[in-house]
């Protein structure tokens, strides 16, 4: 399967033929990752999500529940949900993690920290959006998806994720300004 076509792709991991799902992995790794990483904000982390997507690929197409019409559609998906499963256990056990970079003595110390700083009351304040509203945020700025795309993978009428991008930017501006204000 040299040029990839979606619907041999899909016949072929219903037969767990290995071409196909090297193709899909191939096809579709890169977008899983970008999506998974824009919510979460770990490297490896990400990486260990996006892997476990097509693991649970492989697993429902064994048991003969994979997708059927729209494999990108799937993987985002089970990749929002794989995110939300890992945001869940996260918060139940906290970790604080340690910067393993070496701090540069030189003139542009104050402004890595405001950066660094800054980065953190985006994030901060992302982590407060409901699970909607980071997925369609995530779909929209990490994937670079046009409205209609998003409304098809979130099975949403556009003017719904016009609303919903709308209300998340509003609230992720009002979440940064009560950082700010602290």
């Amino acid at each position: 399967m040299s040029v990839y076509d979606e619907q041999s792709a899909l016949n072929g991991l219903q037969n767990l033929d290995s071409q196909a799902i090297t193709a899909i992995y191939d096809r579709y790794f890169a977008e899983v990752y970008r999506y998974v990483r824009y919510r979460i904000d770990d490297d490896a982390a990400a990486e260990d999500l996006a892997s476990e997507v097509f693991l649970r690929l492989l697993e429902a197409s064994q048991k003969r529940q994979g997708p059927q019409s729209s494999l990108k559609g799937w993987l985002i998906s089970t990749a929002s949900n794989a995110v939300n499963d890992y945001l869940r256990r996260r918060y139940r056990k906290p970790v604080e993690t340690l910067s393993e970079l070496i701090p540069d003595h030189s003139t542009h110390v104050h402004e890595e920290v405001d950066q660094r700083e800054q980065h953190r009351a985006v994030r901060s304040a992302y982590a407060q959006l409901t699970e909607e509203q980071q997925h369609v945020l995530a779909l929209r700025f990490g994937q670079g998806y046009s409205l209609e795309e998003t409304a098809q993978t979130m099975k949403k009428k556009v003017n719904a994720v016009k609303a919903l991008q709308f209300r998340a930017l509003a609230a992720l501006q009002r979440l940064i300004g009560e950082a700010k204000d602290e």
